[in-house]
């Protein structure tokens, strides 16, 4: 019996609960910001957005461009200083989950200089802080998780922030918190009490450990093969790289067409039907020029009727699949002490 259908060896590898927390995140489109005050920001004056964040704390605003796609530029910003552009026409959203991301905290000095208009999204920590002391509208997300498992309750506080204003049109709140219990659905279909033979993330998972991972998206799928990016790295500690079409055409394309013929990745397609016409033919066209020349890839039609339903199933998705590979390295998926490490001796620095 694989591992991945021996729940006592699962529990035993996941003492975080990491699989726990991904069939449940449905939940997180439920959590109430009614309670943060936003009537300080001039939504009327707002000509771009910069979200400043880092890893998992800026995943949600990646979304945001593919799902409801504000009326005006948005930039995630990740870096130590602020765009040269940003002012107080500026909606400048300071997000770090832990608080005390130093990039974060750099741009935020920044952005005050500059007088943006500042939100927080943060659970605690210097942000926090410094959001209260300033008078910054906060969104509190909850403790206790990691940055990249509290995606979906950072994408709700960014579209509770946006839903009063013509940024991104009325009523998208609703439509968030209404595709909760069909996600929670396919996330069952996913948990591993579903066994390997009716289970798309374990058989996923089955063929790709091993082996580093290459993830291709279209523009509108584009930040969830980023997710899935970044889970392989953090939850299965696994090298893995993403890429969109039609970019991926004008020079990694070629990439793949050298020496030497067998390569030690695996390669995954996110495919959607919500992409633009010419994009899925690129996803076709370019499997067969490149037939022999690099592993055939592993094709997720992405399931859901819209593009927020493929969104959200993608990030599901992908989340099990690295864990699950997680698992298969032997590895608990949920810590990520090098990262720490890394932490310790900058701040000793």
């Amino acid at each position: 019996m694989s591992v991945l259908d021996d729940l006592k060896a699962i529990h035993h590898r996941d003492s975080g609960d990491a699989l726990g927390i991904a069939q449940k995140q449905h939940l997180q489109l439920q959590h109430d910001y009614s309670d943060v005050d936003v009537s300080m920001i001039d939504f009327s004056a707002v000509r771009n957005i910069v979200v400043a964040g880092m890893g998992g704390s800026a995943l949600a605003a990646s979304f945001l461009s593919s799902w409801p796609k504000p009326t005006v530029p948005l930039e995630v910003w990740r870096s130590y200083d602020a765009p040269n552009y940003a002012d107080s026409n500026t909606l400048f959203i300071a997000s770090s989950y832990s608080g005390n991301t130093e990039e974060t905290l750099s741009a935020l000095d920044a952005a005050e200089s500059r007088g943006c208009q500042i939100v927080v999204v943060t659970s605690g920590g210097q942000l926090k802080q410094r959001a209260e002391a300033a008078g910054y509208p906060c969104f509190t997300l909850p403790t206790g998780y990691q940055p990249r498992m509290a995606m979906l309750f950072n994408y709700t506080a960014l579209i509770h922030l946006l839903e009063p204003s013509e940024l991104i049109g009325s009523g998208k709140l609703a439509e968030l918190r209404a595709v909760s219990d069909w996600l929670g659905q396919q996330s069952e279909r996913l948990s591993p009490t579903v066994p390997t033979s009716d289970n798309l993330a374990k058989q996923i998972a089955l063929d790709v450990a091993g082996s580093s991972v290459v993830i291709y998206a279209g523009p509108e799928l584009s930040p969830a093969a980023y997710k899935w990016k970044i889970s392989f790295n953090e939850n299965a500690k696994n090298i893995a790289w993403y890429n969109q079409f039609p970019e991926f055409n004008h020079n990694e394309f070629l990439g793949w067409t050298s020496h030497p013929e067998k390569k030690p990745y695996k390669v995954i397609d996110l495919r959607s039907s919500i992409e633009h016409e010419r994009v899925q033919k690129r996803f076709v066209i370019s499997e067969k020029l490149l037939s022999g020349q690099r592993p055939a890839p592993i094709i997720v039609e992405v399931q859901g009727d819209n593009e927020l339903q493929q969104l959200l199933w993608s990030v599901v998705m992908g989340d099990f699949v690295s864990l699950y590979v997680a698992l298969l390295n032997g590895l608990d998926p949920t810590p990520v002490d090098m990262i720490e490490k890394l932490k310790k001796e900058l701040t000793a620095s």
